[in-house]
């Protein structure tokens, strides 16, 4: 079969490899498609970590192929996949926050990932119920959407967004714009999202935002949407450490800030303590997401039409190192390899 693989900074490639048996417990997955996500290009760039000669790609959906013996699942079930493997007995673990385990490997950087023709689930991660069923008639790169939506559902109930509840986006890349859509299916708004690209700022009106605006508007358009109060909620869906005084800027009294996307190492930022202390703002992150927004995010995702807006970029396995360029370039917005014909 073939498979990319990532071999270092700056160098991956699509490879021949044998073709995968499952082992015990184990599930043999025919990938569908596979989302390429920032921070695989992360990786690619030398910011983040993942193993040499490891196959990239966690944002997985498939079918199953084959089983090996005691796995559970059904061939040719479809599933996404939620890419962690965890201990199951820290913590972390037993309070459903799998994505915290201190020893927790993720599919894509420490174990072979989804940019190949099949991919070996491990008996572990298919133990725990990491296979989760989803609809077949949604279409592979939008079944693929199911971890970075999950991620999302995870940004905004930290940030606690209800119903007719005020958002600030800073960062109108795929990310922010999947925010977008997943607060407005909440009931948000308004909301506003700050970009300083133009036809970013287009398309998050065109998918729904009450404002979409320059930074340098932001404070002005944010406090016309409030009352003057600023928003309860802000999320950062952009790595860049200039964005997060403007999200505290944003944010009124008890307001929440969430740092979604991460950042460059040793990124910083000097902070007004008393701005948090006397305003009562809140500043975390949320990285990934709780097991069962993976559940809930797998029944989301086919009834959120807009997502197809966010798949601009479709590329075949034999094109999957075009995908990193592409993302390199700014070109569209999210990219995903389809196994098959571009565009099924």
């Amino acid at each position: 079969m073939k498979a990319l693989r990532f071999f270092e900074p700056g160098r991956v490639a699509v490879v021949e490899v044998p073709d995968p048996a499952p082992g015990p417990g184990e599930v043999l997955l025919r990938v569908h498609a596979t989302g390429l996500c920032n921070s695989d290009v992360r990786v690619y760039q030398g910011e983040k970590k993942a193993a040499a000669g490891v196959v990239p790609g966690h944002e997985i959906t498939g079918e199953i192929a084959a089983l090996g013996a005691g796995a559970p699942g059904s061939v040719g079930e479809v599933v996404s996949v939620c890419p962690i493997l965890c201990c199951g007995r820290c913590s972390f673990c037993r309070e459903g926050y799998r994505n915290r385990c201190p020893s927790r490997k993720t599919l894509g950087y420490d174990l072979d990932g989804g940019i190949a023709d099949y991919v070996v689930i491990p008996a572990a991660l298919a133990a725990m119920g990491h296979l989760i069923p989803v609809d077949p008639a949604t279409p592979p790169y939008i079944r693929a959407l199911v971890e970075p939506l999950a991620c999302v559902l995870n940004s905004l109930e930290s940030l606690d967004v209800r119903p007719a509840s005020p958002l600030a986006i800073v960062g109108g890349g795929p990310m922010g714009l999947i925010h977008l859509i997943a607060a407005r299916f909440m009931g948000a708004g308004p909301i506003m999202v700050v970009e300083p690209d133009a036809a970013r700022r287009g398309v998050a009106k065109e998918l729904g935002a009450s404002a979409a605006v320059a930074p340098e508007d932001a404070l002005a358009a944010g406090r016309e949407l409030t009352g003057g109060e600023g928003f309860p909620a802000v999320a950062v869906a952009v790595g860049l450490a200039p964005a997060v005084p403007l999200a505290l800027d944003l944010a009124r009294r008890l307001g929440r800030v969430n740092l979604f996307a991460g950042f460059p190492p040793g990124a910083s930022h000097t902070l007004d303590l008393n701005r948090v202390h006397y305003d009562e703002v809140r500043i975390f992150g949320t990285q990934n997401a709780p097991f069962p927004l993976y559940w809930r995010s797998a029944r989301m995702v086919g009834e959120l039409p807009l997502l197809e807006r966010i798949v601009t970029n479709r590329y075949t396995l034999a094109e999957a190192a075009s995908a990193y360029a592409a993302r390199l370039g700014h070109e569209g917005l999210k990219s995903a390899v389809v196994m098959g014909p571009r565009g099924s």
